[in-house]
């Protein structure tokens, strides 16, 4: 499974993007907030910065923060409620090393220009530890309360793909229906690496050629072994067909861990309650389908949070690193 990560190495684009992404190899991260709530409830957000720099502390690779603008009771989750770039300028102040995603940026609820300004201001006050993941939206109530059609996001997330590409070039030259760059106009400032690198999540309304030639990596689900396996060897066989480098895949994961390490999995949202021993066998079963970094939800975590982060340290980050050993 690992044929073509196994042997091409991934583009350098900045530091976080080097560190947390490395062929044939699986780096954990952690989805904020790092807290426990309900179907339906809001999120304390109590100790959100303790919480972060703790995982800091103990080795995780990654903080990864969602982009939700309105609470949709329909869905059951308001994600970690900040403003992301607001939160990310933040976490950036408050940690030294760690790797700092959104996933993801919902682009067609914002201008292009905005985004790329806001993002580029992050990497550069982090040091380049910016990952930032994209998406076209799935939340149909936020649309009409800022005066944007729903069915054709997946038009705008791709023009603000290519605006976004635009800017980080000096004085560029673009048209398009977010607007028209003379060249005689620059953005700053300018990423610290590359370029932003830009992770597209799931289809976001693209084809399936387009997420593998327009991405720097891929965001994805789980899935049960099988399926897995097979989607991401069709992505990385389009990257082939097309030319491309290799590029990551990463994927998310709902955990609920439970003391006794030898506890049996059983499912939940997008998961599974279980001790450390499964969960390290499943870690090791998606690295070998050439999964390069799972993001962990802890959001239906029964034991404290700062417990299990531990024990997630303790068991797994020797194997699941983003350093090298």
């Amino acid at each position: 499974m690992l044929n073509h990560s196994d042997t091409a190495a991934f583009a350098k684009i900045n530091v976080a993007y080097n560190a947390v992404f490395r062929p044939g190899r699986l780096s954990i991260g952690l989805v904020l907030p790092l807290e426990a709530y309900a179907v339906g409830a809001e999120p304390t957000m109590r100790d959100h910065i303790a919480m972060a720099q703790l995982a800091e502390s103990l080795g995780f690779a990654s903080l990864w923060l969602r982009d939700v603008p309105f609470n949709v009771p329909s869905f059951g989750d308001p994600g970690q409620m900040f403003d992301p770039f607001v939160y990310l300028g933040t976490l950036g102040a408050v940690t030294e090393h760690i790797a700092l995603g959104t996933s993801s940026i919902i682009l067609p609820l914002r201008h292009p220009a905005h985004v790329a300004k806001a993002a580029a201001t992050v990497d550069v006050l982090s040091g380049g530890r910016l990952l930032m993941g994209v998406a076209s939206g799935d939340r149909p109530e936020e649309y009409p309360a800022m005066a944007r059609s729903y069915p054709d996001r997946g038009a705008r997330f791709r023009e603000s793909v290519d605006y976004i590409r635009a800017v980080g070039l000096a004085y560029p030259r673009h048209e398009g229906t977010q607007g028209s760059l003379s060249g005689q106009i620059d953005m700053l400032p300018k990423p610290v690496g590359a370029r932003l690198p830009l992770l597209i999540t799931g289809g976001s309304q693209q084809t399936p050629d387009w997420v593998a030639g327009n991405g720097d990596g891929w965001m994805t689900y789980p899935r049960e072994a099988a399926s897995q396996g097979r989607v991401i060897a069709e992505y990385r066989a389009r990257l082939v067909a097309s030319g491309q480098p290799d590029k990551p895949v990463m994927q998310s994961l709902y955990v609920d861990l439970l003391d006794q390490a030898d506890a049996p999995a059983r499912p939940i949202h997008l998961g599974f309650q279980s001790g450390t021993d499964f969960l390290r066998r499943y870690l090791t079963e998606i690295e070998t389908l050439g999964v390069n970094h799972v993001a962990l939800n802890l959001r239906f975590n029964s034991a404290p949070v700062g417990t299990t982060l531990k024990r997630l340290a303790d068991a797994l980050l020797t194997d699941f690193s983003s350093k090298d050993q």
